[in-house]
């Protein structure tokens, strides 16, 4: 039999999904793709090479932050694949994963929420900022960040990139990345059965406080 590694990203635009293990890497990205594609998608990848389901051995699941529901898709899709207990799930971060895309730990991810917010990943710490406080941010620690991985919104964001290239930090795109990078995940982090998506976005309500 042959040993695969599964990997799923809902977290954003469409899905993305990757089989994989030490001489293989295919994916299929599909930014318009809705959740009751998912299972075509994998069907589609494995047929395609002619490999099925019981090929595949462990699972990994993008958990947010992200989009509230292509994160639910995602993960109940993988749950469901998991749940006979004969493959192994793994959920890691949206943007733990997004940063094994550098080769540097000195790395932030940058990743746009809504207009003039963001999702900001560093030292394994995240949180949901506003644009003023991340051009702070990035001012402050410009010398402990030596890339960024950041998705689209960023390079529309004028002041962010002047500030990127002004320090001569190498921008990743985050969208290009081959999942199989997401690899030493899977020895950080503990197979659970049950996933939760982790959105780390304040309410309005707690804005307003």
């Amino acid at each position: 039999m042959m040993k695969l590694d599964l990997y799923i990203d809902t977290s954003f635009k469409g899905v993305s999904m990757a089989i994989a293990n030490p001489t293989l890497y295919v994916e299929h990205r599909d930014p318009n793709a809705h959740g009751e594609f998912t299972s075509k998608i994998l069907d589609k990848l494995l047929s395609e090479n002619h490999f099925n389901l019981r090929d595949i051995q462990r699972v990994m699941v993008t958990l947010g932050p992200g989009s509230f529901s292509g994160l639910r898709t995602g993960i109940s899709f993988a749950m469901g694949l998991c749940f006979s207990g004969k493959r192994e799930l793994y959920g890691v971060s949206t943007l733990n994963a997004l940063a094994c895309y550098s080769n540097t730990d000195k790395t932030a991810v940058i990743v746009g929420a809504r207009k003039g917010f963001w999702y900001l990943g560093f030292q394994e710490k995240e949180v949901f900022i506003e644009t003023a406080q991340l051009i702070k941010f990035l001012n402050e620690n410009k010398a402990q960040i030596k890339s960024i991985v950041a998705d689209e919104l960023v390079e529309k964001e004028a002041p962010l990139i002047e500030l990127i290239k002004r320090n001569s930090i190498e921008i990743i795109n985050g969208l290009s990345g081959k999942m199989n990078s997401w690899e030493p995940l899977f020895y950080k982090t503990k197979p659970s059965l049950i996933q939760e998506a982790n959105y780390i976005q304040p309410s309005y309500f707690e804005k307003a406080k």
